[in-house]
């Protein structure tokens, strides 16, 4: 029996949000192991059509750090950091820009993406800019 409060791995039948979930825990386990700390967690912007962000973390220069986390079971079709193509990229902006309205004086910032492929683990800093 599993518990609720127990993590345990994936199985091919469940849901997306469970396997999304699980390799959010991964990534951010990794990103942590680096020295980087967690500000926020899957941050939405209101309405429809804006964007997500998976993890918001704080780089130990006290850049501030919005990672995608992309998972697939094989490299076929591209692999996982190959997902993250450019509308997707559009909406990590518009979310980071939404995000950072909040704060008087925004710190430096970059976008990173945490790319999982069956039990590796692939982290890509600065994989795009706002331009």
């Amino acid at each position: 029996m599993v518990m609720g409060w127990m993590k345990r791995t994936p199985a091919a039948g469940d849901s997306t949000r469970v396997r999304g979930g699980a390799a959010e825990d991964m990534a951010l386990a990794h990103l942590q192991r680096a020295g980087l700390r967690l500000v926020e967690r899957n941050y939405r912007t209101p309405g429809r059509g804006g964007g997500e962000i998976d993890l918001i973390v704080r780089a130990p220069d006290g850049t501030l750090v919005f990672v995608e986390v992309r998972a697939r079971a094989s490299g076929s079709q591209g692999g996982a950091a190959a997902s993250v193509g450019a509308v997707k990229q559009r909406r990590l902006i518009f979310a980071a820009r939404h995000y950072l309205l909040r704060m008087p004086a925004p710190p430096p910032c970059r976008f990173d993406v945490v790319a999982i492929q069956g039990d590796s683990i692939e982290w890509l800093r600065a994989a795009f800019d706002t331009n």
